[in-house]
């Protein structure tokens, strides 16, 4: 598995660990808390880069391609 896939995965499997959102996935999280942190700025580290390309998924309209990789992670979570 590639980086892109990889990042794109994890999207789906990892959740939120802190603030309001904690315990939902990246995936899942509303748009204007996304756009929250492009403008405050995205965390340190590999939770801020999958943040921030949650964001741009979600700021193109392209949260849909999100999908299948849904139904291969199933109820895998971390």
């Amino acid at each position: 598995m590639n980086v892109e896939n990889a990042a794109l995965e994890a999207l789906v499997t990892r959740t939120m660990p802190f603030g309001k959102y904690k315990g939902r996935l990246l995936a899942d999280l509303p748009g204007n808390y996304l756009n929250w942190f492009a403008r405050e700025g995205f965390p340190p580290g590999d939770l801020g880069r999958l943040l921030a390309l949650m964001h741009e998924l979600d700021h193109n309209g392209l949260s849909s391609l999100l999908a299948p990789l849904r139904q291969i992670s199933g109820s895998k979570r971390t």
